[in-house]
């Protein structure tokens, strides 16, 4: 079975944490939501409270580490010196990290976006740091997929369970959901 982070902070985008959540459950990975403030309970940019599984300080090893966008939770998440440790340490263990929305501005200035096609919510372009920026809905270049915003939280999802578990089980996964 897989594993994969999902990182919650005050402040993000419910849809696009928590389709993610939802799509890679479905498909059969074993996905825990991280809190990285100092309580389990997170309120979302609208308002929706939402209960994560764990702590940063408890997060350990995975598959898959996932930033959802969203204001000021992208903010949150770039300031988070433990995240920015364990997204580090996962790069060089050459797992796979996801951004949306704002939040792949967290992977550009962490620089892992160096040398890679990226894509990211309208006026963060400047923060990608990276060789092209793409306008694609989803982007994935190595070990890293990159996406627009809450518009694109399922084909993000989606793209997600295609890199752990392979096109087909995306695909039967997006048949299930009625996903045009």
């Amino acid at each position: 079975m897989k594993k994969a982070y999902v990182f919650l902070a005050d402040g993000f985008e419910e849809i696009e944490g928590l389709t993610v959540v939802d799509v890679l459950r479905r498909a059969g990975a074993e996905v825990e939501m991280v809190s990285l403030m100092d309580r389990k309970e997170i309120t979302g940019a609208h308002g929706i409270k939402v209960e994560a599984d764990r702590m940063i300080e408890e997060a350990g090893e995975a598959d898959l580490y996932v930033l959802p966008g969203g204001m000021p939770g992208t903010l949150h998440l770039k300031e988070h010196a433990g995240l920015c440790r364990l997204l580090n340490q996962a790069e060089k263990k050459e797992k796979h990290i996801a951004a949306i929305c704002a939040a792949p501005s967290v992977l550009g200035e962490l620089g892992m976006l160096k040398g890679k096609r990226a894509c990211c919510y309208p006026s963060f372009e400047e923060k990608l740091n990276c060789l092209e920026v793409s306008y694609e809905p989803v982007v994935t270049d190595g070990r890293i997929t990159t996406s627009r915003g809450m518009g694109t939280a399922v084909r993000f999802s989606l793209e997600l369970v295609s890199v752990l578990y392979g096109k087909e089980k995306a695909d039967e996964i997006a048949e299930s959901i009625v996903y045009m």
